[in-house]
């Protein structure tokens, strides 16, 4: 424990005082705040003389500005930060020669993955926690609401989520800095793999559900077709981190979303049933509906770690 305290206290020096992080986070913060912003006196115009709705604050998070919301710039760029942070963890030091004299001092070998990960893990969520205070703060001079306690709990499970998501790649950067002697091949492993699970694993299930299940706009397709298509492109999608994520937030920061799906044909009894749901949703039937994401989100977390763990102690240490 003595030994990953010390390894945990050294990489959080290292992340804190590196020009990596800091203009990393400059960046991450001026979009932020600028998303923000913008969200924030459009929500405030939107609703100048009218009465503001319920859950106004969590606008301020889910409310697309120039190009994107803060859930959605998380969501897609929040990744680069667990391997901006992760890509070098390991080979950084074998190419130092620091690794062998590390694991020479008392300290256990498993100490060394254990406090890089809880170091990167850390640095993950006080930029996050930073960002959504100084958001807030900007609902608070923006919009003069006062959040209640039910948008401060979505605004906490949101965070844990987003923790999750970012440590997920953090995972994924150190095991190729564990397989990569290599940091420019760790580097460019773990951004090639970020792009295929996030942009071409959709592209993907859209190119195959379309060949299973063909559905033409222009001619009468079959609901059968329809519904199958939709299945198809869903469960393949579901096998991308982002989507989970993204699906996961939208219903925690959203409370009028009812599904994480993004396709529900109803007829005309169920569009009976679905009507007394269009209420705002409470936090606990939120959690109970983004349950499954959650839980895969962090089970692959804990999964990419584990896998890093045991290749790191597997793995014989040379001078």
């Amino acid at each position: 424990m003595k030994g990953m305290l010390a390894v945990y206290r050294k990489e959080l020096a290292d992340h804190f005082g590196s020009n990596r992080f800091v203009i990393l986070f400059a960046l991450i913060a001026m979009v932020s705040f600028i998303t923000a912003y913008m969200a924030g006196m459009s929500l405030r115009e939107n609703l100048e003389g009218i009465a503001k709705p319920r859950f106004v604050f969590l606008m301020l998070f889910n409310t697309t500005g120039a190009l994107f919301s803060l859930v959605q710039f998380v969501a897609f760029f929040g990744p680069l930060v667990g391997l901006v942070l992760g890509f070098d963890a390991i080979n950084r030091e074998r190419a130092h020669g620091t690794l062998i004299k590390l694991v020479s001092q008392p300290i256990y070998r498993d100490a060394v993955i254990n406090g890089k990960f809880l170091a990167g893990v850390t640095t993950v969520s006080i930029m996050l926690v930073s960002i959504v205070l100084v958001v807030s703060g900007f609902g608070l001079t923006l919009l003069g609401m006062v959040p209640g306690i039910e948008e401060i709990g979505r605004l906490v499970l949101y965070l844990v989520i987003s923790v999750f998501y970012i440590s997920f790649w953090l995972g994924i950067a150190i095991l190729f800095s564990i397989l990569f002697r290599s940091i420019p091949t760790s580097a460019l492993a773990s951004v090639a793999l970020w792009i295929f699970l996030s942009f071409f694993v959709s592209l993907g299930a859209e190119i195959l559900a379309g060949a299973v299940a063909p559905v033409d706009s222009l001619q009468e397709t079959r609901r059968e077709d329809v519904i199958r298509n939709a299945r198809i492109r869903e469960r393949i999608s579901l096998c991308s981190p982002m989507t989970l994520y993204s699906r996961a937030s939208a219903i925690l920061i959203d409370p009028m979303r009812n599904t994480p799906r993004a396709m529900v044909l109803m007829g005309p009894r169920e569009r009976i049933s679905a009507s007394r749901f269009e209420s705002p949703l409470p936090l606990s039937q939120s959690v109970l509906v983004i349950y499954p994401h959650l839980v895969a989100l962090i089970a692959v977390t804990l999964i990419c770690f584990s896998v890093s763990y045991v290749v790191f102690m597997s793995q014989e240490i040379r001078t």
